[in-house]
């Protein structure tokens, strides 16, 4: 470990995995010793996750590359790095601040430019609201479960029926 560790790219999820992969590779450590590394250093990181997380291209869990940068060696401002890379690819980079000039009008301030006041605020993003599958799930099964009770109570009353002999019999019920 002479040379400094590999840096996180915040592009995507595939580019993150393969900069952990190089990351392990620097650090010249086997799953094993990763996970005993990771349990010095307070976490929990099984071998078998470690090389899970790294067969994937999906994005690993945030405690997960928090144990992992540690196993691997990494401290301070590079762990925080590869923590920010991780949420700034799982959530979109963070809104730059953006300065928008603000007239001043009025008595006493004459002199007084727009671009002389400056006034910070975020830009506006538009970003989809979260969907939440498991509460669509439920409402069309729900749906579903009240359509087949009702077609069900009116088959069984025989309202779909055009026989007169089933509409002329009566039904007695006796306790």
């Amino acid at each position: 470990m002479t040379t400094a560790p590999p840096t996180p790219p915040d592009t995507d999820a595939a580019a993150f995995v393969a900069a952990l992969r190089r990351l392990k590779a620097w650090s010249g450590l086997s799953y094993r010793r990763l996970e005993r590394r990771a349990a010095e250093e307070g976490h929990c990181l099984p071998y078998s996750t470690a090389a899970s997380m790294l067969g994937r291209e999906r994005l690993p869990r945030e405690e997960l590359v928090a144990a992992f940068v540690a196993a691997c060696g990494v401290r301070g401002a590079e762990a925080e790095a590869w923590l920010d890379a991780r949420t700034d690819i799982a959530c979109g980079p963070a809104p730059a601040l953006m300065p928008v000039p603000v007239p001043v009008t009025g008595p006493g301030h004459g002199d007084v430019t727009p671009a002389s006041v400056p006034a910070v605020v975020a830009p506006l993003d538009t970003a989809p609201a979260r969907t939440r599958p498991w509460r669509t799930r439920l409402t069309l099964v729900g749906a579903a479960a009240l359509v087949t009770a009702v077609l069900g109570g009116a088959t069984a009353s025989g309202v779909f029926t055009d026989d007169e002999e089933v509409r002329e019999t009566r039904t007695t019920v006796r306790l």
